[in-house]
């Protein structure tokens, strides 16, 4: 609970950038549209704080309950608005033409998918420090050994579509799981001769996912995962075992006790498992091997005694990400469109139960996200903002009355009949999307709660 509690200023952060910017978009455009707006409120509830300001007077207030935010027009259905005067009939939002009715409605989602472009660009041309696709360690069985693929396989491209980092990778085998697709892979295995390293086509099934894989980290569950860098030493702490032993900053693990090290987890692993046992390393420094003999201290971890030699090793092997202004606008379009294909799919897999509801997320788990990818760094809580504001944006677009995406389906019918929905019909309506909605938000918050709680 203290970790949640953490992590509310990052999620309060996000969520009010994701709040103004939808109801922005509402009241930009209905302001280009001739209405008159009352009251922008950031919050719902008791209002806090507020001022007024321009010819309208519009009142922009803060409002107590951080869950969402609105824009109040002059609307003659409002039974606090009964007295119109004559001469702001006119800016009344009932009396619009239903096409300037539908823009306005649709720019709160179109900003906050706007907005997902945006940051998206911004990043894309920044550059973006990401894993490269290579391969660790291949689970016998799995569907990446069925296809050939081997620890150190280089991933170099997905259905002819590039791949040059993990993220991308794993973006483009969700987009085909989904799809129930098969990948048609390209990739490099490294070869005595650098020259001669070829590209190497396979054939990964993806057809076999269950909703269980699709639940959780469904590239692991097909044998897919990054690879782990070699054992490098990067950091030694003063006066620890592996200083003392005279272990230094670049030197490689060969070997401990005449075991061949593959990995950095290999060789953490190792020194967990031999608290106060003398190992024996065989080193590479600079090309020259030596022997070295370091004693690890022993630690209390959870119960049990482990390991340390008190090092820090280097990290995986990583790629900076960029594009020129004009891909990266085209790439940000994109990853855009493509995030919100891939929710509203997972949407109508969770209706026909082919996903599990237990995909459904509530605040406190997106404060949660908010908070880990804030104490990563910049770039990953900025990502973050987006991939939430594009959820927010398809979420609003559901036709469920009381969201945006139910006046929407109103307005459609108002096309299609050439008059308004009845307000009885609006009545009953409205209800039931507050029930559904509101059943929504329990489960999203039951899942929330299971999460934290296991």
């Amino acid at each position: 609970m203290m970790s949640i509690l953490q992590n509310v200023p990052a999620y309060l952060l996000a969520f009010g950038i994701l709040v103004v910017v939808h109801e922005f978009g509402h009241y930009s455009v209905a302001r280009l549209c001739g209405v008159k707006i009352l009251r922008f409120s950031v919050g719902i509830g008791n209002i806090l704080i507020s001022r007024r300001f321009g010819r309208d007077q519009t009142e922009w207030a803060l409002s107590a309950f951080p869950l969402g935010g609105y824009v109040k027009m002059l609307d003659a259905r409002d039974p606090d608005q009964v007295d119109i005067p004559e001469e702001d009939l006119k800016r009344e939002f009932t009396r619009q033409s239903v096409w300037k009715r539908i823009a306005i409605v649709a720019a709160g989602p179109a900003a906050n998918f706007l907005l997902a472009i945006a940051v998206f660009w911004g990043l894309f041309v920044h550059g973006i420090e990401e894993p490269v696709p290579r391969l660790g360690s291949v689970a016998v069985h799995s569907q990446a050994a069925k296809a050939g693929l081997q620890n150190g396989d280089l991933i170099t491209a997905v259905n002819d579509s590039p791949v040059r980092s993990w993220n991308e990778l794993n973006w483009s085998l969700a987009k085909l799981a989904i799809a129930k697709k098969n990948a048609q892979l390209q990739y490099q295995r490294d070869a005595a001769d650098k020259q001669s390293q070829a590209t190497i086509p396979a054939e990964l099934s993806l057809e076999g996912l269950t909703a269980e894989d699709l639940d959780g980290d469904f590239t692991a569950s097909l044998g897919l995962i990054p690879a782990l860098p070699k054992p490098k030493i990067d950091i030694v702490e003063k006066n620890g075992p592996a200083a003392r032993a005279g272990l230094q900053h670049g030197d490689l693990i060969l070997s401990i006790n005449g075991v061949a090290m593959a990995d950095s987890q290999q060789f953490q692993n190792s020194v967990h498992a031999s608290a106060e046992k003398p190992l024996e390393m065989l080193v590479d420094r600079g090309g020259k091997s030596l022997t070295l003999t370091v004693t690890p201290d022993a630690v209390n971890q959870n119960g049990h005694m482990q390991g340390v030699i008190r090092v820090a090793l280097t990290g995986i092997d990583k790629i900076v990400v960029s594009d020129t202004p004009g891909d990266a606008l085209i790439r940000a379009v994109v990853r855009t469109w493509d995030t919100t294909v891939l929710q509203l799919k997972m949407i109508g897999k969770m209706i026909t139960g082919e996903v599990s509801l237990k995909n459904l997320t509530g605040p406190i788990t997106i404060a949660d996200y908010a908070g880990q990818t804030a104490k990563i760094g910049a770039i990953s809580y900025i990502s973050f903002i987006a991939f939430i504001s594009i959820s927010l944006g398809v979420m609003n677009l559901l036709p469920i009355p009381v969201l945006d995406g139910g006046l929407l389906l109103y307005y459609s019918l108002e096309v299609l009949t050439g008059r308004p929905v009845s307000a009885r019909f609006g009545e009953i309506a409205q209800r039931a999307g507050l029930g559904i909605l509101m059943t929504l938000m329990i489960v999203a918050v039951f899942n929330d709660i299971a999460r934290h709680m296991t």
